[in-house]
């Protein structure tokens, strides 16, 4: 397979500098599906552009944190996204790129499920490099993966892939390529304390202590403190009450978003009822707050099988809506959707979403999109 990748680098200088903070940015923590996979060889095509914009004597330069203001995009003079997406990595046929993630350098990692690997695309840079697995060969080995799902980087540089067909969550310590199985029983499902079943999204609190991830199999959140090893028990802290649309179960629960220091609440995209829920960790029952339980569709309420969740630092919600081929923004305590990316049709089109499955924001809060079915990841700047 090929993989083309392209990437806009711009600067821009500005009569001062500002730092936003967690209040006016997004927090990190970042899905999908089964597909065969087969031995690939991969190349990579690369192209870059760049542009400087200047304004005055003062430079402003993007590190850790975003150097833009972000304004909440619900407020009638916040900050939106440009609707057409500029295409960062793509295939033609075989790369099906799921979650995503953002580390504080804006480092992105992409989980490849259909090469089995994990991707790491350097801020300003456009040829990504894998980090983990064996490129288009899976297996159930410390070195290789079987549907990678998603993706997690701790402030130790420890990366965390969700390894959906082994049934185990794979840590990294050191840029290391050999994984050590945290949370799971390599290449065995089950419902017990100890296993794991389709593992989907996973995230941590943010002092990087408990790990939480979104046992889709088995209809649960599952929470690990972050020194688990295989074979260890987690805790249910959502759902494990079978598949349903009560609102004390979970239906396929897909991704999962959760930071303490905004909100107390777990976000749950519930895949198979088609809802978002609110839980707090432990509880008996969740709230549903976007969607219409057991009904999917496509008008401002409703949803198609939603899978990757982040919030932003004014409680916004994004959702990727798989099956409707387009994101939501769900303005906070409002459960009608706007669209802003995508609209409904697939396609590969710069305006179309095709599958929608990961959503990511680096510091500038620019917007990434990984689409499952289009086989590409596109970035919609902001406005």
């Amino acid at each position: 397979s090929t993989i083309t990748t392209s990437s806009t680098t711009s600067s821009s200088t500005s009569s001062s500098t500002t730092s936003s903070t967690s209040s006016s940015s997004t927090t990190s923590s970042t899905t999908s599906s089964s597909s065969t996979s087969s031995s690939t060889t991969s190349s990579t095509t690369t192209s870059t552009t760049s542009s400087t914009t200047t304004t005055s004597s003062t430079t402003t330069s993007s590190t850790s944190s975003s150097t833009t203001s972000f304004l909440d995009p619900c407020m009638s003079n916040g900050s939106r996204w440009n609707t057409t997406g500029i295409t960062i990595l793509s295939s033609p046929t075989v790369e099906r790129f799921t979650g995503m993630f953002f580390d504080s350098q804006d480092t992105l990692y992409i989980a490849d499920q259909t090469n089995n690997v994990v991707w790491k695309l350097l801020k300003n840079t456009a040829t990504p490099n894998v980090v983990v697995g064996t490129l288009g060969s899976s297996g159930a080995s410390a070195t290789t993966l079987y549907y990678p799902q998603s993706v997690y980087v701790d402030s130790n540089k420890t990366l965390y892939v969700s390894d959906n067909y082994n049934h185990r969550i794979q840590k990294y310590i050191n840029e290391s390529t050999n994984g050590i199985t945290m949370a799971g029983i390599t290449n065995s499902s089950g419902a017990t304390l100890n296993q794991l079943k389709l593992p989907r999204c996973l995230t941590f609190d943010s002092t990087d202590t408990y790990m939480y991830v979104a046992d889709s199999g088995n209809h649960r959140i599952m929470c690990y403190p972050s020194n688990s090893t295989s074979g260890d028990n987690g805790t249910i802290v959502a759902g494990g009450k079978g598949s349903g649309i009560a609102n004390t179960q979970l239906y396929t629960p897909w991704g999962i978003f959760y930071d303490e220091t905004i909100s107390e609440y777990m976000y749950i995209t519930n895949s198979g009822a088609h809802t978002v829920m609110k839980w707090l960790p432990g509880a008996s029952n969740g709230t549903v707050i976007a969607g219409v339980p057991g009904l999917n569709g496509s008008n401002a309420t409703l949803l198609n099988s939603p899978r990757d969740i982040k919030l932003d630092a004014y409680l916004n919600i994004y959702v990727a809506d798989y099956g409707n081929n387009r994101t939501q923004l769900f303005c906070r305590n409002n459960s009608n959707g706007i669209t802003i990316a995508g609209y409904g049709a697939p396609g590969n089109a710069s305006t179309t979403l095709g599958g929608p499955r990961g959503i990511a924001f680096d510091s500038s809060m620019n917007m990434y999109v990984s689409e499952f079915d289009a086989y590409r990841v596109q970035k919609f700047l902001t406005l």
